[in-house]
């Protein structure tokens, strides 16, 4: 089974990722996908992007990364979560492909 490799990024890298990153690892790993997770900041993102697989942003992504990526503030509203959930699984089934 692959391994997929997420980026999850924040404004510090610390407090809001890790709310993320334990969703999104959770809901991956439910839904039959092993990942694994790095949480950084959100101005290492263009730097390292290439290196994954999927990122996971609570705010925008640069516009230059050509590396799929979910906007995530929902799941840190409340509002809406399960369509993140949707738009995350979406990206891993196509990778499978």
């Amino acid at each position: 089974m692959k391994e997929y490799h997420i980026l999850i990024a924040c404004g510090s890298g610390i407090a809001t990722s890790t709310v993320i990153a334990n969703r999104v690892k959770n809901l991956c790993e439910d839904n039959g996908f092993k990942v694994k997770v790095q949480q950084v900041k959100i101005v290492e993102v263009e730097k390292m992007a290439s290196e994954f697989d999927l990122i996971v942003a609570s705010t925008r992504v640069p516009e230059t990364v050509t590396t799929p990526s979910v906007f995530a503030i929902n799941y840190l509203t409340g509002i809406k979560p399960e369509a993140v959930d949707e738009q995350i699984l979406t990206v891993l089934r196509g990778l499978e492909e």
